[in-house]
């Protein structure tokens, strides 16, 4: 294919399991599973999740947050300075609910105004403008991978809490080993990774479920006992020490630790595309599952902290999750081992969600990049999707940049939680930004636009209210590392669209240039002669690049070519990997395209036809196609184009497919003549000038 920066590249391998796999190709699929194919028609309805597997993969993000967010909630309403005030952890309780259900809704409706996913970034960017749509996106990129991290950090807290203190060592090496077996996992294919994940999940709901209506049931007796304790301590400790100016900040402050709590909302709308059809509803469905769980759960567990009175342990080696679970076994009797196994049941599973909720991380963030790299923003490799249909660079990169981060942090999740959330918020407001422009802009169209608008207005207070609070309280005890990454993503991002948009303009000129060339034949078609020497032009689409490539064969070899065949692969990317009808329209694409090389070459005087498929690897399938035609024209040489720049930088290599020497390599290796022609692309410097 010729090396378009505007397809994303393909360098897979060979993966047909013929007795020529290598080594490492055998050990891939036995790790990975076999590739499977776009063209069965059943194979979107294979891989989509129903709803409770899109709450068990998605959800589990929001739901394990409760693990940290409420305890980084309670424990601020303890201090040395101010003394205990967990009387608030009633109000605190009921605003953690308030939210959840606020920005679900919001989040529901976003789902149907964008049925085909994307979340935040889509959002932004069709409703607000590119420039803020890169803002939503690198803040979500940056997001993931500290969900991810933050998943992973909880969860080695919550399983190192129930082992004795002679084994709280090697943690770290612990967290980086489930990153990498999620890793595998997802390079294999999200609904695999979310049905095996799935018992965890359930075990997690039924041990805290019977931990919160247990704790609440037992003293649901005590009720006025109890409110009668906290109307004393609001009117003691609160009025009487803070007065309501200083409860009310410590009240604000405390809400605002728990932010990391709502952050899985965004995940549902993220990752429409992998949900089964109708998509809308079923993400509808999965959304409400996450917002009464996560409602539940959270404000539950809240609010137990207070009615068992739990308090941080001053070893540090427990988490309050677990201090709340010995106290529950104390207030219904639950001793000796039956005490001590549904204690280790319920910290087990509670560390195994958590790790299971950093799947949201591994889901939507590839998504997130490859939207990006569609719009250019990223690589265009981000886009491309595996044999196993997964997008595996973004998989990679977002389990790279978790292990670095957990390094820099050493798996401390009291400054993962402070570097939390900050991302999220900013997205929400973005999100929340672009529906309240919407229904403004619209209010004409729509007679019931006020009815719509609200709750985009009432979330978008809170999560601006949220984000402000969040950056003022969290900024000087590392949100800014958060801050700093984040604009950095941005500013790299601009700088990678410059250097695409550079080098389409140059090809855009080359498209003018060639575009109408003079001919002297009418196109007639002729048949080929597998005796005659035959040249394969391996294009992409149809443009200034495949015609330059023709060209200059013909100048390089004239005369000597009686066959020409225009070989093209229609790469099935994330972007257009939605359903069938998708798949169809990138075949009538790269059809069309070929056609139009074909009529062109007919015009010349040249006899010619073309061979083209459909995958998600162009090396792959190319080569298949290269060895059919091989075979039927013995005297066949295989021609593609290679973009070359005046100045090679390092991260040309990165921003732009090796698809032509790849596919000359393995054409080389086996037994074919391949040659890779070089089109210069012009500095933009340089063409102004000329």
């Amino acid at each position: 294919m010729n090396d378009s920066p505007g397809s994303p590249n393909g360098n897979g391998s060979s993966s047909n399991g013929n007795s020529t796999d290598t080594t490492w190709q055998r050990a891939r699929r036995v790790v990975l599973g076999d590739p499977r194919s776009i063209h069965d028609p059943h194979v979107f309805h294979r891989i989509s999740l129903v709803a409770f597997l899109a709450w068990v993969g998605l959800g589990a993000d929001g739901l394990s947050s409760s693990s940290y967010g409420p305890e980084e909630m309670f424990k601020t309403l303890i201090s040395p300075e101010l003394g205990d005030h967990t009387y608030m952890a009633v109000g605190l309780a009921l605003a953690v609910a308030f939210t959840v259900f606020i920005i679900s809704y919001a989040y529901s409706r976003i789902v149907e105004h964008f049925p085909f996913g994307g979340g935040g970034y889509v959002v932004a960017t069709r409703l607000l403008g590119s420039r803020f749509g890169v803002v939503s996106g690198s803040a979500l990129l940056v997001d993931y991978v500290l969900t991810v991290t933050v998943s992973i950090a909880a969860g080695a807290d919550a399983f190192y809490s129930f082992l004795p203190d002679s084994m709280h060592h090697g943690k770290l090496m612990v967290e980086f080993a489930v990153i990498v077996l999620l890793m595998l996992m997802n390079l294999r294919g999200v609904k695999e990774s979310v049905t095996i994940l799935m018992p965890i999940f359930v075990a997690f709901l039924i041990t805290h479920a019977v931990v919160i209506a247990g704790t609440l049931a037992m003293r649901g007796g005590e009720a006025p006992v109890v409110a009668q304790e906290i109307h004393h301590d609001f009117l003691s400790r609160g009025l009487g020490m803070l007065g309501i100016v200083a409860m009310l900040k410590l009240f604000l402050r405390a809400y605002c630790m728990g932010a990391g709590t709502y952050t899985g909302i965004e995940a549902v709308s993220n990752g429409l595309q992998i949900m089964r059809e109708p998509k809308v509803e079923t993400a509808k469905k999965t959304m409400t599952l996450m917002a009464i769980s996560l409602a539940a759960t959270a404000g539950g567990i809240t609010l137990c902290y207070l009615l068992v009175h739990a308090t941080p342990d001053p070893k540090g080696q427990q988490t309050m999750n677990a201090v709340l679970t010995l106290r529950f076994n104390e207030l219904i009797g639950l001793h000796g081992s039956a005490g001590l196994w549904f204690f280790r049941l319920t910290m087990f599973a509670e560390a195994a969600l958590l790790f299971v909720a950093a799947q949201a991380g591994f889901i939507d963030g590839p998504r997130v990049m490859a939207n990006m790299a569609s719009d250019s923003w990223l690589p265009h490799r981000f886009a491309q999707l595996s044999d196993r249909l997964t997008m595996q660079y973004g998989v990679l990169l977002i389990s790279l940049a978790s292990i670095l981060t957990l390094l820099y942090t050493r798996g401390d999740t009291s400054t993962l939680v402070l570097m939390y959330s900050i991302n999220v918020f900013l997205t929400f407001s973005l999100s929340e930004s672009g529906m309240v422009r919407y229904w403004l802009r619209h209010r004409r169209k729509y007679p019931d636009w006020k009815r719509h608008i609200v709750i985009h207005v009432v979330g978008l207070a809170l999560c601006l209210t949220i984000l402000v609070m969040n950056v003022a309280v969290k900024f000087t005890e590392g949100g800014w590392i958060t801050l700093a990454v984040t604009s950095a993503l941005i500013a790299l991002c601009f700088v990678i669209r410059r250097h695409y948009g550079d080098v389409q303009n140059s090809l855009k000129r080359l498209d003018t240039i060639l575009g109408d060339l003079p001919t002297t034949h009418d196109p007639q078609e002729k048949p080929l002669d597998p005796a005659q020497p035959t040249a394969v032009m391996l294009v992409g689409g149809y443009g200034g690049l495949g015609i330059h490539t023709m060209l200059t064969v013909q100048r390089l070899f004239p005369g000597h070519f009686k066959n020409w065949i225009f070989v093209s692969v229609g790469v099935i990317d994330s972007a257009t990997f939605k359903g069938q009808e998708e798949v169809d329209e990138v075949r009538s694409r790269t059809e069309k395209a070929l056609k139009r090389y074909v009529s062109l070459a007919r015009s010349l005087g040249l006899t010619a036809e073309y061979r083209m498929d459909i995958g998600t690897e162009a090396v792959t399938v190319a080569q298949g196609i290269c060895a059919a035609i091989a075979s039927e024209f013995p005297r066949a040489i295989f021609f593609a184009g290679k973009l070359v720049f005046e100045r090679e930088r390092w991260y040309q290599r990165i921003l732009h497919n090796e698809t032509a020497y790849a596919l000359q390599r393995r054409l080389q290796l086996a037994g074919m003549n391949a040659m890779v022609l070089p089109v210069r692309v012009m500095e933009e410097t340089t063409a102004r000038a000329a």
